[in-house]
């Protein structure tokens, strides 16, 4: 097992979705314990992580009690937090309450936050300014603590309407389609915050803006289009459009066209080649098209 500072588990929030459930995979693989904190550890999510040696517990961002019986006995925490299926108010309140019942249980050492990249730099884009909120309070407690800043998920498009859009043949985004966007895999994030958490004398009190590789929307659809054998094409979607869905992403969309995000991928590529760093073409050859795409369109 690889040797940390702690001699403890480490507890994992969002352990079922994308960050939580990498950085899990992440320690597992490495020979870490990893008690996984979820609100439904009967998932088949949750099974899959007990299956890999994961301890699973029940714990809910608004029972305080949960929290501090899940964290119990932890020597570190990886903390996230997020606002889509609930509001920015509540992502606050919820983040902040994590991190006291952090502050609170004895023995833990170290707390490694995900937040998003340049948040710190008051982008004005909600849902950053939300994180950012909670990366200030963490700073006020008397906690060791690493902030990472991942760039854009490249897991986010194999979701929700940008999936329905590639089932089309369309890789929809609101950006042109030779803008530079820095991209990462959750499992670069899982990676990097498992370094984190083996060697936290290394990175205590920074924030550190991740990305893989810097990316185009033209390219992204050429990668697809290679990997799955289907012809995908960029389509710029008018930041109008995305307004009306959310003034949230249209504010998100807007800040990274005007200003653009602000991250050094070559040195982290160059100080930290453990992590492997997935460029575009390893993860989109990682996925599993026939399944995500289904049935070639009629016509196609």
């Amino acid at each position: 097992m690889t040797q940390t500072f702690y001699d403890a588990p480490v507890a994992v929030t969002g352990a079922t979705g994308a960050q939580g459930g990498a950085t899990a995979r992440a320690l597992l693989a490495r020979g870490h314990r990893v008690r996984a904190l979820t609100r439904d550890p009967q998932g088949p999510a949750a099974a899959a992580l007990a299956a890999l040696g994961a301890q699973v517990v029940r714990a809910d961002f608004d029972e305080p009690a949960s929290l501090t019986g899940a964290l119990a006995g932890a020597g570190a925490l990886f903390a996230m937090s997020t606002p889509f299926g609930t509001d920015l108010a509540t992502e606050v309140r919820q983040g902040v309450a994590l991190l006291d019942a952090a502050q609170a249980t004895a023995g833990l050492r170290h707390v490694v936050l995900t937040s998003a990249t340049n948040a710190d730099r008051g982008t004005g884009i909600p849902h950053f300014d939300s994180k950012a909120a909670i990366e200030r309070h963490l700073a006020g407690l008397d906690l060791p603590w690493t902030v990472l800043g991942p760039a854009v998920f490249l897991d986010n498009y194999v979701n929700d309407w940008t999936l329905e859009s590639l089932r089309e043949g369309v890789y929809a985004m609101p950006m042109p389609a030779d803008q530079l966007l820095p991209v990462i895999a959750a499992a670069d994030i899982g990676a990097f915050a498992a370094l984190v958490l083996e060697r936290p004398q290394h990175f205590v009190h920074q924030r550190i803006d991740i990305a893989a590789q810097w990316c185009t929307p033209r390219r992204i659809a050429e990668v697809i289009t290679a990997a799955s054998g289907r012809r995908i094409t960029h389509r710029e979607v008018p930041l109008a459009v995305v307004e009306q869905y959310s003034t949230d992403l249209a504010a998100m969309f807007r800040y990274f066209q005007r200003t653009g995000l602000q991250v050094d991928v070559d040195a982290l590529r160059w100080n930290h080649p453990e992590v492997g760093w997935q460029g575009v073409e390893q993860w989109a050859a990682a996925q599993d098209w026939p399944r995500l795409l289904g049935a070639v369109p009629t016509g196609n």
